[in-house]
């Protein structure tokens, strides 16, 4: 396929364009930032500079890419970044020209990064108490909980995502990631997780490898996955040493537990994620392996 990706040169987006371009697709990339120079030397993508926001620009890359797919991880990705309005009008933004100006070209499949962030619990205001689940393991069909504009603007580009698949007829996948990095900064969270697991409770102790989150958006456009969707991604188990239950038991007393949660396994439901891509997380934790 051809495939434009937005937010090429970000951390998770170089892992993406170099998975797509080994297995054979054309890569468009797009960022409003030249990408490192391993990064381009590194693979096969033709780069565009530019903001996504701009559909102008958008409307040219692709006449010009005239692609197959999108993959749109463009975004502001935490509230500290910017001022709520901006973080949530960014986001949004961007989210509806990529998709819209991806339509008006013919694409069959789209994917888009959503996140755990999603469900509310990540970046509560402070001026809230902290925000626990209703109910664990979580699926895509939790209520949303969220309180700031980062939580908000997901929540948004999932429903701007089921909106185009009805406005334009393509495949779409919202992909509900947690935290997401590369193994060596995963392994020193678990670190810190472990000497204190409330400083990451919020997160529900979730994480992905980069590289399996690049595999995870790769399966989400090469599988035939008619209509939209929401698909929670991530490890299949925690970045913390202590048994999930326990963990919800302490730090998030009133969540209740639809069905068993055993030893390290997220507090998330994974079954789309495995039925929908056959996708089941590669790279683990060291400690949790075998």
């Amino acid at each position: 396929m051809h495939v434009v990706v937005t937010g090429a040169a970000g951390g998770i987006g170089r892992h993406v364009v170099a998975e797509l371009v080994a297995r054979g697709h054309e890569v468009v990339a797009v960022d409003q930032r030249a990408p490192d120079e391993d990064v381009r030397a590194g693979t096969t993508a033709t780069w565009h500079l530019g903001d996504v926001r701009d559909d102008g620009f958008m409307s040219d890359v692709m006449a010009r890419a005239r692609p197959d797919a999108l993959v749109h991880l463009a975004a502001i990705p935490r509230p500290s970044l910017g001022t709520s309005l901006e973080v949530f009008a960014t986001n949004t933004e961007a989210t509806f020209v990529a998709l819209e100006t991806a339509g008006e070209a013919g694409v069959a499949r789209v994917v888009i990064a959503s996140s755990t962030s999603a469900l509310g619990t990540v970046f509560p205001v402070e001026a809230a108490a902290p925000v626990s689940p209703i109910y664990a393991p979580i699926d895509e069909d939790h209520p949303f909980l969220g309180s700031d504009p980062y939580a908000l603007s997901k929540q948004v580009d999932e429903a701007t995502a089921g909106m185009m698949h009805r406005r334009h007829g393509y495949q779409v996948v919202a992909l509900r990631i947690p935290n997401t990095g590369p193994m060596d900064a995963q392994i020193a969270r678990a670190a810190s997780v472990a000497d204190d697991p409330s400083i990451l409770a919020n997160e529900l102790w979730a994480y992905l490898d980069s590289r399996d989150a690049a595999r995870a958006f790769t399966l989400a456009l090469e599988r035939d996955l008619a209509g939209s969707h929401v698909i929670n991604v991530m490890a299949p188990d925690t970045n913390s040493p202590e048994p999930t239950a326990d963990l919800l038991a302490r730090f998030h007393p009133k969540t209740r537990l639809r069905s068993p949660i055993h030893g390290r396994d997220v507090p998330f439901d994974l079954s789309r994620a495995s039925d929908l891509l056959g996708f089941e997380a590669e790279h683990l934790l060291p400690g949790n392996r075998g």
